[in-house]
């Protein structure tokens, strides 16, 4: 009998997305969490008990940095889930393991964004090309089954009839993110523009183009039009919070990033038509927990996906007296009265399917479609929009944007 063969994968960066994609494994049959490293002995540990625990690794290996992980004899591949500022410096010091000859792996897969700024971006794409890696951008949205299976439908059943989509809309909304460091422009970025609208491009343009089709070849990109502002976190009560909730956290009295971001893009399509996908994203919403909606249009049809939808639902009265989680849906605001219920976030979010079918993908040595050239693609759209929110115009494409580092970035935009 022939034994099937199991990818091996090592986890540098042990935060929150790491053990996300942990829980995501469990849906994972061609590859096993043998390793992680984080900054944080105590965090990569964490981490590995929590694969042994779910069984989605055995003997699961922790290591101090990214360059011992990568020399690592079981570790095939490996996810990069670090903070923003220091993907550049993990992704060099791997391939720098893997051009010298002292590591051998098959592949790497990168969270999103890919970089703070575009030149960051290009730098990460330049050392995994030359060190000959398979490559994976890890957007999840793109592999969330409600949205590839109407995505599918829509193109059999819908434009192969009556035409291409001619507009994607998606927005995702919460009421802010988990860690200082996600709060603070320099670090991250930017603010949700940075953080979110990531998603939200990919999903547009994931949306508007043909299935089975890489959107950077289907779709040109011709012109941005965007605004952001920091319309909650600084107000002065919500400033205070803010950096009490997240010690490390700026004054955003002084230095915000903006909670709030709205884009428009046009492309030309593979058919020389003109298509938009608007996105829109807030770490200043207040509902339930997390909400990802997606919209997409046609001249005979349309699609519409929201995740506070959900199949279930509790009811808590006020008579119960609740602690505080996030055990009935993600970024979750309260503990009493009708709750939307997800019952499995990773599957609905995409990093089940997602984790699935890169590491088949680089198990058979093949590229998957979603490669860290969609990333590069993504980081030019969002500084355009950025570059269109600080001069009140609409950007252009192409437009020089090589040495562009947005203000929030900067830690001088004043909102």
């Amino acid at each position: 009998m022939t034994q099937r063969k199991v990818l091996g994968v090592g986890i540098v960066g042990a935060g929150f997305i790491g053990h996300f994609h942990a829980q995501a494994w469990q849906g994972v049959r061609d590859a096993d969490i043998v390793a992680v490293a984080s900054r944080t002995q105590e965090s990569a540990a964490d981490l590995a008990r929590e694969a042994t625990r779910l069984g989605v690794g055995n003997d699961v290996a922790v290591h101090a940095d990214a360059a011992a992980l990568a020399r690592d004899p079981r570790v095939e591949a490996i996810w990069v889930l670090v903070p923003n500022d220091v993907r550049v410096e993990t992704v060099r010091a791997i391939c720098d393991e893997v051009t010298s000859g002292r590591a051998q792996l098959t592949g790497i897969a990168i969270e999103k964004p890919l970089g703070r700024t575009l030149a960051e971006a290009r730098e990460v794409l330049r050392l995994v090309e030359e060190a000959g890696l398979l490559h994976a951008y890890l957007e999840n949205q793109v592999y969330s089954p409600a949205i590839t299976r109407a995505h599918e439908l829509i193109w059999a059943r819908g434009a192969a009839v009556a035409g291409n989509p001619y507009l994607a809309r998606c927005a995702e909304e919460h009421s802010g993110p988990h860690k200082a460091w996600f709060w603070d422009g320099v670090r991250q970025g930017g603010g949700v523009l940075n953080d979110m609208m990531c998603h939200s491009v990919e999903a547009g343009r994931y949306l508007l183009t043909p299935p089975g089709t890489d959107p950077s070849e289907w779709l040109t990109p011709l012109s941005v039009s965007a605004s952001i502002k920091s319309l909650k976190w600084s107000r002065p009560d919500y400033a205070e919070a803010l950096m009490d909730a997240h010690p490390g956290a700026p004054d955003y009295r002084d230095r915000p990033s903006e909670d709030y971001a709205r884009a428009s893009f046009e492309f030309r399509n593979g058919d020389g038509e003109t298509v938009i996908a608007e996105g829109t994203t807030s770490w200043s919403y207040v509902g339930a927990g997390l909400r990802l909606s997606f919209e997409l249009l046609g001249p005979e049809y349309s699609m519409a996906s929201d995740t506070l939808r959900t199949e279930s639902q509790i009811f808590l009265s006020r008579a119960l007296e609740q602690r505080e989680g996030e055990d009935m849906i993600e970024k979750q605001n309260a503990e009493q009265g009708l709750m939307p219920i997800v019952s499995d976030e990773s599957a609905a979010y995409g990093y089940t399917a997602e984790n699935q079918q890169v590491t088949a993908h680089f198990l058979r040595g093949e590229q998957p479609l979603e490669s860290l050239r969609n990333g590069v693609a993504v980081v030019e759209l969002l500084m355009g929009a950025y570059l269109s929110a600080q001069t009140g115009r609409t950007v252009h494409f192409p437009a020089d944007l090589d040495g562009f580092v947005p203000d929030v970035a900067k830690g001088t935009w004043k909102g």
